[in-house]
């Protein structure tokens, strides 16, 4: 194991982390698909099936917590799996990782402007071409690689002008939820409920339909990942950092369940159906203008809509960054990755790479890049089941870690993490599931793995024994002691075994007195 001083600056606040995890978590989602959750599982049956996929996140943000408290370094996934796993497993588990954070940032460069195209109908300008029957232009082009290139600049400059962003955004994007919920439960209809709480006629279709959206959630719950990923920026009591990674997921799976009741109260059946199939599709914004009685509301909720697309942006390139610098420090890919801004210790050759493919992203047109997003999402349970078993292992294999947030009952809480994201897995490559990846995703995903496999042979063949190494981070102090020469090691322990003698007879004589 190698041992290098901390490079990266503790910056992050209690408040900080908490508004990064649920920003990203909470996002744009709530604003576009609530429709679509609704239609495929009813009213019901849409908020139980993320309270499923939120109770199968909430077990394994368990392990999350208690493995980021045990190991506050950066990358998380990368350090659990390999203390756990060794180099291959780690190697895996956060290649998959890094897949799911980079697809969900390139997504978010081409929603944006489609929100934009939404509240301005006219802002389509300059037609290029035609990708998957979506149309290119050259505005719509514009916006998106403006934003990713200030988005990329601003993880540049440094974690905590991030998470001010996020702050700003994350208190827009709930005051936006919050709005909508008040104003259902006052102005909203029951009876809207009635006829459509869950979708299907007998107990195992309604079952199989609610399951249908249990599936897509751990899409909109990716997000609490991101603190491990951070975790040598936080300036938090460790235990604390555990509880903060919880209350991230609990508070998004309230939320989603809310705003999903929210429309159910103020648009009827046949109207969801009707603004689904609009030209918008954007049936949250229509139950905000029903009930408040005002078009002009629905631009609220889009507005907050908007904040959510770069809350989430915004924490994956964060993420995504530090996951990847975290193989590089491990010679798992280049070197090059591990490279660290001068100034904002950001590592700022990851961020590169990833803010390039937010920005080409666009140019390939929407519909590929939910193709990229399903691949994306298989990454990230794939890596959530990863931890999970590493979880479990190294509760067997390191019983004495120091785990200042420790898991109670860790056997129950493990299997159960291990269980639920193994069931997302097996959703997603069983076909005939409803959640099973296309050609196109399976496509993504060979091409992503011997992307991987060519990084791993070259860098293998380049630094030999090194590969795999895990690099173990210690505070500055540390480091400047492990560089002292042998004759001030020495000086040091005489003079703390003498301050130790002297403080035992001190005490003595105070006793005897």
């Amino acid at each position: 194991m190698e041992q290098k001083s901390s490079s990266f600056d503790k910056v992050l606040s209690s408040w900080d982390i908490l508004v990064i995890a649920f920003g990203a978590m909470i996002g744009w989602g709530w604003v576009v698909s609530s429709g679509s959750w609704i239609t495929t599982g009813g009213v019901g049956g849409a908020a139980l099936g993320f309270v499923i996929g939120g109770i199968m996140v909430f077990f394994v943000g368990l392990t999350y917590a208690e493995l980021t408290s045990a190991m506050p370094q950066c990358g998380g996934e990368h350090v659990f799996s390999h203390r756990a796993m060794g180099p291959i497993g780690s190697f895996v588990c956060t290649w998959a990782i890094v897949l799911g954070y980079a697809s969900v940032a390139c997504f978010e460069a081409c929603a944006l402007p489609t929100i934009v195209t939404f509240l301005y109908p006219d802002f389509l300008q300059g037609y290029l071409y035609t990708v998957e029957g979506f149309d290119v232009y050259a505005s719509w082009l514009a916006v998106a690689v403006i934003v990713a290139i200030f988005m990329t600049y601003i993880n540049i400059r440094g974690v905590k002008a991030a998470a001010k962003l996020q702050t700003l955004l994350t208190v827009i994007i709930a005051g936006a939820g919050i709005l909508l919920m008040v104003a259902s439960a006052i102005n909203g209809d029951a009876s809207n409920l009635e006829s459509q709480m869950f979708v299907g006629d007998d107990g195992f279709s309604m079952l199989k339909t609610t399951l249908a959206v249990a599936v897509m959630t751990p899409f909109f719950f990716i997000g609490f990942d991101v603190i491990p990923q951070a975790a040598e920026e936080i300036n938090v009591d460790l235990k604390k950092i555990g509880q903060i990674l919880i209350l991230s997921v609990v508070l998004s799976v309230v939320f989603y369940a809310l705003v999903i009741i929210a429309v159910g109260l103020a648009l009827s059946g046949p109207e969801i159906l009707a603004s689904e199939k609009s030209a918008a599709g954007l049936v949250t914004a229509d139950a905000m203008a029903k009930v408040m009685n005002s078009a002009m509301m629905a631009k609220v909720i889009i507005i907050g809509g908007m904040c959510g697309i770069i809350t989430s942006w915004n924490s994956f390139l964060m993420g995504g960054s530090r996951a990847l610098y975290s193989m590089a420090e491990s010679y798992m890919v280049p070197k090059t990755f591990a490279k660290l801004h001068p100034e904002y210790k950001t590592p700022i050759n990851a961020l590169y790479l990833i803010g390039a493919l937010t920005i080409l992203a666009p140019f390939a047109g929407r519909k590929m890049l939910v193709w990229v997003v399903d691949a994306g999402n298989f990454g990230c349970c794939v890596a959530y089941c990863m931890v999970a078993i590493s979880f479990i292992i190294l509760r067997s294999k390191e019983p004495d870690l120091a785990r200042p947030f420790r898991v109670s009952h860790y056997r129950v809480v493990g299997a159960l993490a291990v269980i639920m994201s193994g069931f997302m897995v097996v959703m997603y490559i069983l076909p005939g599931s409803g959640a099973a990846l296309v050609p196109q995703e399976w496509a993504m995903v060979g091409g992503w793995c011997f992307l991987g496999l060519i990084f791993g042979f070259l860098c293998k063949q380049k630094y030999g024994e090194r590969f795999g190494l895990l690099v173990d981070i210690i505070s500055d102090e540390d480091a400047a002691a492990l560089q002292s020469t042998d004759e001030e090691i020495s000086v040091a322990l005489d003079g703390a075994i003498d301050a130790a003698i002297n403080k035992i007879l001190t005490q003595r004589k105070l006793n005897m007195a």
